[in-house]
């Protein structure tokens, strides 16, 4: 057990900001077929703390997605200082993942159920050659974008619609609608970046929703081949799933500072 630490009568629930590069996980959520997030991060509480726990995300990101600022709550038996089971738990992670900040999670506090908006980013390049030092985290693209038609093909996504044909067939959830806030476009020299906001996602949503923007704004898509995929769920009428490695879970959003 981690020293500066003791047990407590109760479990305490603790809550933690993770960010990881995802390129080496099968995602987030623990599987018989290789590494997770979630079992590194269980793994490093038995080592720091000598008992099991669970990890709880505000959602699972899919294999090879990473996290600037993944939220998740743990139930702990020990009692050990709020901002210091970060510290802990770093001592004990691979170099792939890192607890950015920890603290005694709110009564009634669940990092799923409690989160209001998420907001994730897909991340380009443009360049006639690959950069290596960028691959990792973003799409390389050898033609141009019209960055101006890229931004209105994101009009069409926003406000609560029927995501079903922005999702991997295997999905398995009750309804696939979605609430999306907004979707907007930076640009700056060579880099593009599509930023989504929304109160959650489906399997492969935003790859696949990035995939058809960049095809209506190179014209292979049309707004009404969008509009009739959000209405009729016509997969085929929407663009490519997008490669996971240039997807990131930017933020997670309670309406309230967890961490100051």
């Amino acid at each position: 057990m981690a020293r500066g630490v003791r047990l407590c009568g109760d479990a305490v629930r603790y809550v933690v900001k993770v960010a990881y590069d995802g390129t080496d996980f099968v995602g987030w959520q623990v599987q018989p077929n290789g590494p997770s997030v979630q079992q590194a991060l269980a793994d490093a509480a038995a080592s720091a703390f000598g008992e099991s726990a669970v990890f709880t995300a505000s959602g699972r990101t899919d294999s090879g997605v990473h996290a600037a600022g993944q939220v998740c709550h743990v139930d702990l038996k020990v009692c050990v200082p709020p901002d210091r089971l970060a510290d802990a738990l770093n001592a004990r992670l691979p170099p792939s993942v890192s607890v950015l900040a920890s603290a005694a999670a709110p009564e009634g506090f669940d990092a799923n159920r409690s989160a209001k908006k998420k907001t994730y980013v897909y991340r380009m390049y443009l360049s006639p050659r690959r950069n290596p030092l960028k691959d990792r985290y973003s799409l390389h693209i050898a033609g141009g974008i019209d960055i101006s038609a890229l931004r209105r093909a994101a009009e069409p996504f926003v406000g609560e619609h029927d995501f079903k044909a922005y999702c991997a067939a295997r999905s398995q959830v009750k309804t696939t609608v979605r609430t999306v806030y907004s979707v907007d476009v930076e640009a700056e020299g060579e880099d593009v970046g599509i930023y989504v906001c929304g109160g959650g996602f489906l399997y492969n949503m935003v790859r696949t929703m990035a995939g058809t923007m960049l095809g209506l704004a190179a014209g292979r898509l049309s707004r009404a081949d969008v509009v009739r995929s959000l209405e009729e769920g016509d997969r085929s009428l929407v663009g490519k799933t997008l490669p996971a490695r240039g997807l990131t879970l930017l933020n997670v959003d309670y309406g309230r500072d967890l961490f100051s």
